[in-house]
């Protein structure tokens, strides 16, 4: 599976569907994604690749920083910690590098992930952003997020820790959901590093300061993945 930013949760949502299916007891599934100069190149060619650390949902946000990593999964039929318990996807199609203003597509994907785990939005404790610190991306995600979830569900980017690993980002921060959901005994909610300076043009969502805890023991957590050409997923996560 290939779809640039969300192939991975992608690829966790088709592991879901095989195991729904029973066509298959196990898989191994997530994404793994390393630096080349093309890929590189290309990004620093659209203008999108910031000299400072990346700087989400901030007024003084610049673009992306690449990251390398990957992250993987063993899902199975059997009920362990934490389970995906809904999954959404869309293709807005809008243009080939830039997402949909308005945010239907990515509104539509989470949707699905939210219809399909059997839950509303205010059940969601807490929001693993895309994220990415373009002034497109970011402009877009905080209507989405203020227009579903209002400005109370605590959020974050983690990309400002992982850079943005492109096609495994989507497991890494799927992996980050599991962390804060299973093995999370003080409730910490994870980080969202940034300079602090929100953006005035933004809708108003809550960024997580460091340190900050959960009022209550998290149940549900959503992550977000929007990739160029429109490609959107959405992974709802729930503790057992």
């Amino acid at each position: 599976i290939s779809t640039a930013s969300s192939s991975s949760a992608k690829a966790m949502a088709s592991a879901e569907r095989l195991l729904r299916a029973g066509m298959a007891d196990a898989v191994v599934t997530g994404g793994a994604d390393s630096l080349c100069r093309f890929t590189v190149a290309g990004f620093a060619a659209l203008g999108s690749v910031s000299r400072e650390r990346c700087n989400p949902f901030s007024a003084n946000r610049s673009g992306i920083n690449i990251g390398e990593g990957a992250a993987l999964f063993l899902m199975t039929r059997e009920q362990g910690p934490v389970r995906l318990c809904g999954w959404g996807e869309s293709a807005d199609a809008h243009h080939m590098s830039a997402p949909d203003p308005e945010g239907k597509g990515a509104e539509r994907a989470i949707r699905e992930a939210l219809a399909r785990a059997g839950i509303d939005a205010a059940d969601i404790g807490y929001i693993n952003l895309h994220g990415t610190a373009t002034p497109h991306n970011d402009a877009m995600e905080a209507a989405v997020v203020e227009r579903m979830f209002g400005a109370r569900t605590p959020s974050s980017s983690t990309k400002p820790l992982t850079g943005h690993a492109l096609g495994a980002a989507g497991a890494i921060e799927a992996a980050i959901c599991w962390l804060a959901l299973a093995r999370n005994p003080q409730h910490k909610l994870p980080p969202h590093w940034w300079d602090g300076e929100a953006d005035p043009a933004l809708p108003v969502i809550d960024l997580v300061a460091p340190g900050r805890r959960a009022d209550v023991p998290l149940r549900h957590a959503l992550s977000q993945s929007f990739a160029f050409g429109g490609s959107n997923a959405a992974l709802v996560f729930g503790a057992a």
